[in-house]
């Protein structure tokens, strides 16, 4: 992890300007087309949950922003961030299934699966890491929504990107799901 100097930082003013506000995240919604990834996830009998953190973290960690965040009043940049999902556990309770990021696909999806395993076993709702170096994710299969909120922390400031993904529905010539992005 690295500190970054603001000073030629093109990102400067817009951090100065976003810094001091209440609440200075923003969410977007959009269908993301997963007519070709859907079948292949069947075929390989990969999970579901860990084959959508593979790609939610793999593209996260190819753009700087989504490594970036503001800790002790500082904006600092990780040189990778690792996915930590919610995953239904016992009673129909939600636990935390954090997974170290590795750039092979089948490599990080055999993990996620085992993790996803076991933290149905022993649900937990405290993050395996203990820093701000995480992309936090959950998904919402029943609803195929077009806008998604989530908790934050406001004091201190939470700046932890955040991704639901919902139920995915056939739209004729392809099948879409719902993908929120909050930062």
């Amino acid at each position: 992890m690295k500190t970054i100097n603001l000073d030629g930082w093109p990102r400067r003013d817009h951090y100065l300007f976003f810094k001091n506000f209440e609440y200075p995240y923003f969410s977007i919604c959009a269908d993301m087309d997963i007519t070709r990834f859907l079948p292949m996830v069947k075929e390989n009998e990969i999970s579901f949950t860990a084959a959508i953190m593979y790609l939610v973290a793999r593209v996260a960690n190819g753009i700087p922003e989504f490594r970036q965040r503001v800790r002790d009043g500082d904006p600092v940049e990780h040189e990778v961030v690792h996915p930590s999902a919610t995953v239904l556990g016992k009673d129909d309770l939600f636990t935390f299934c954090t997974v170290i990021y590795e750039k092979d696909f089948l490599s990080f999806t055999k993990k996620a699966q085992e993790e996803i395993v076991k933290v149905k076993v022993v649900p937990s709702l405290k993050e395996k890491i203990q820093d701000d170096g995480m992309l936090f994710m959950t998904s919402i299969p029943w609803v195929s929504f077009t806008g998604f909120m989530h908790p934050v922390k406001l004091s201190p400031a939470d700046s932890v990107p955040r991704f639901a993904w919902g139920k995915f529905r056939d739209e004729g010539q392809k099948i879409v799901m719902p993908l929120s992005v909050q930062g």
